[in-house]
């Protein structure tokens, strides 16, 4: 064989090895997996196979993760040992999940994707969860249905139509509160603006308050923006507070003086007092100046 045809088999053979690697579902443990290529818009091939399935399963995909490095997992700690993955079933006792806390050997090459998975049972999406693809995932034997080559722009379309079902006390539960987290982990930046159109137009006050703390969390100027809009106009005093407490979430260069203008200037009251006493919270100079301002007047 020729040194040419030698390299070109070479590269025909990695790159069939990165797809294949591509197709891999996240570490899955007790796990009952089949995989499906995606097949046009998410949401009908996962309504599909919510209706198809006859007990409980999950239907998970990964889209780019918008910070890898949180390695978003499970954890438990008993004696003083560390045990890491997460059980997607209940009644596997305590864990606390969130960036890994601690040292933990991670695959450098895992930690870039975002798993999301739904939780199918009685025909209906039960359901939202979000890992880091580096986090070992226990499925307590049930069947997980993995679909490859989503993509993002789907996966926020599905999320954000999941994020505005409340419950019937108005207030956001599972499978929606796990939707909106799982936007807010999204790289692409249509993530963002769908959490500015949940912020903006939801009907829901709990839909809009919850869209504005994942805004908070992903910070940019589209986002402080969005923020701003909701302390001025948004019709509801509850979600006005929820919006004030975004701005404290934001870095402080950019968060301490937007809080100082709602300080000053809004007319709701309990708008004002609010960013009072996050400015306080705060300890920052610039809110230490204008306390002392607002003192001496």
């Amino acid at each position: 064989m020729s040194p040419t045809r030698t390299l070109i088999t070479a590269a025909v053979a990695l790159l069939v090895t990165g797809q294949l690697a591509a197709a891999q579902p996240p570490t899955l443990t007790n796990a009952r997996v089949t995989k499906h290529a995606a097949a046009g818009a998410l949401e009908p091939q996962v309504t599909g196979l919510v209706t198809a399935a006859s007990e409980p399963a999950w239907i998970g995909w990964a889209v780019p993760a918008n910070n890898p490095d949180d390695n978003n997992c499970c954890w438990n700690s008993t004696n003083g040992v560390t045990r890491y993955g997460c059980q997607l079933e209940d009644g596997g006792g305590a864990q606390t999940t969130g960036p890994a806390a601690g040292p933990k050997k991670i695959d450098l090459e895992s930690g870039r994707l975002l798993v999301v998975l739904v939780r199918a049972e009685n025909k209906a999406i039960q359901k939202v969860a979000a890992y880091s693809d580096a986090c070992e995932l226990d499925a307590g034997g049930r069947p997980v249905a993995w679909i490859d080559g989503v993509k993002p722009a789907d996966s926020i379309a599905l999320l954000s139509r999941l994020a505005v079902e409340v419950g019937q006390d108005g207030k956001i539960h599972q499978p929606a509160s796990g939707a909106m987290l799982a936007l807010a982990l999204h790289a692409d930046e249509s993530a963002v603006r769908a959490l500015i159109s949940l912020a903006e137009s939801a009907q829901a006050s709990h839909v809009r308050s919850q869209a504005l703390f994942w805004l908070a969390q992903r910070a940019g100027q589209k986002a402080a923006a969005a923020i701003v809009n909701a302390i001025q106009n948004d019709p509801d005093t509850a979600v006005k507070k929820q919006a004030v407490f975004a701005l404290s979430q934001l870095p402080k260069d950019e968060g301490v003086p937007k809080l100082i203008d709602v300080a000053r200037t809004n007319r709701n009251g309990e708008v004002r007092k609010q960013a009072i006493f996050w400015l306080g919270q705060s300890k920052d100079p610039r809110a230490l100046a204008f306390f002392r301002d607002i003192l001496l007047k």
